[in-house]
């Protein structure tokens, strides 16, 4: 099986070069010092890192299932501004007996989630490293629109989501456990399937505040909250829970409410709009925004506090 160091730089640049993802607001791709996009409106910019056995784990990933993850997250922070995603710079470091087929196979998975949103690679850096290291730029365009921040929700709306909650940390209970109960949850973990452009629709729709659910329900409402200066009341028994993730829960004896509010990695939109009919159809409402500060479920504080990369 054929390593890295078997190659120069620019020979694995040669062979997995042909595999990334293009975009038509490619002026000038990789290749040069810098690449050039084409941007209609302001531009939005956000950048990810993921580490190896941190935010993924070889022995449950394949180098597509790291690159899609990679690439979902952030395609869905730009959604989260109500723009749309255009390119990604994508930098990868790796210990010098990664295997050449890893990064051939990571690129195949950035491509298999870029391509049907129209998302191209048009640069990037590789570099040496003792693990895995990963670090996205994501670019989009807000089209003469206002990009939707965490910041301007008011009393008296009411707090949607985009989709059912829990499956990712379902699945990663799963894989941890070493047991297979429910793999549509385990394959969630592993590719988060967000609707790339519900943001944009919600910002269409009105939304006044807005993020995607990286780090569950619990934490993330609670930053818009912060931002808004408000409070978001959650109503539990409103939550929308995967059925993946109810059927896991069923299975361990645990509460598969807890992973749908703390869990995070389904990078659903969680968004603020101004009344009910706004809303968007395929949304589920889960409660409304109050005079106050912080998050509560069931007018209390939550019992689960989401993922923290630092604890």
């Amino acid at each position: 099986m054929a390593r890295i160091s078997d190659m120069s730089e620019d020979d694995l640049i040669a062979l997995f070069a042909p595999r990334l993802p293009v975009t038509d607001a490619e002026v000038l791709g990789s290749g040069d010092d810098a690449a050039v996009v084409s941007v209609d409106g302001d531009l939005v910019v956000s950048t990810d890192m993921a580490v190896q056995d941190h935010d993924f784990r070889m022995e449950w990933s394949t180098g597509a299932d790291v690159g899609w993850r990679v690439a979902m997250q952030n395609l869905a922070d730009i959604d989260a501004m109500g723009a749309v995603p255009t390119a990604l710079e994508v930098a990868l470091a790796m210990p010098r007996d990664t295997e050449v087929e890893w990064v051939l196979s990571f690129a195949d998975g950035l491509r298999e989630a870029c391509e049907p949103h129209g998302v191209g690679v048009v640069g990037g850096d590789l570099s040496g490293a003792a693990q895995i290291v990963v670090a996205v730029t994501a670019l989009g365009e807000t089209h003469g629109t206002d990009p939707v921040t965490r910041a301007d929700a008011a009393p008296g709306d009411v707090i949607a989501v985009a989709g059912p909650l829990g499956a990712a940390a379902a699945g990663l209970a799963q894989l941890e456990q070493g047991t297979r109960v429910a793999p549509a949850a385990i394959d969630l973990f592993l590719r988060p399937q967000p609707r790339i452009g519900a943001g944009l629709e919600a910002a269409l729709h009105g939304a006044t505040a807005m993020m995607d659910l990286s780090d569950g329900l619990a934490r993330d409402g609670a930053r818009i909250a912060r931002a808004s200066e408000v409070r978001l009341a959650v109503e539990s028994a409103l939550v929308p829970v995967h059925e993946a993730a109810s059927f896991t829960a069923q299975t361990m004896g645990v509460d598969a409410l807890a992973w749908a509010l703390g869990g995070g990695e389904d990078h659903h939109m969680v968004a603020c709009f101004p009344r009910e009919s706004a809303v968007p159809a395929g949304w589920v409402i889960v409660g409304v925004v109050e005079d106050g500060s912080g998050l509560t479920v069931d007018g209390a504080a939550p019992t689960v506090s989401g993922w923290d990369h630092f604890a």
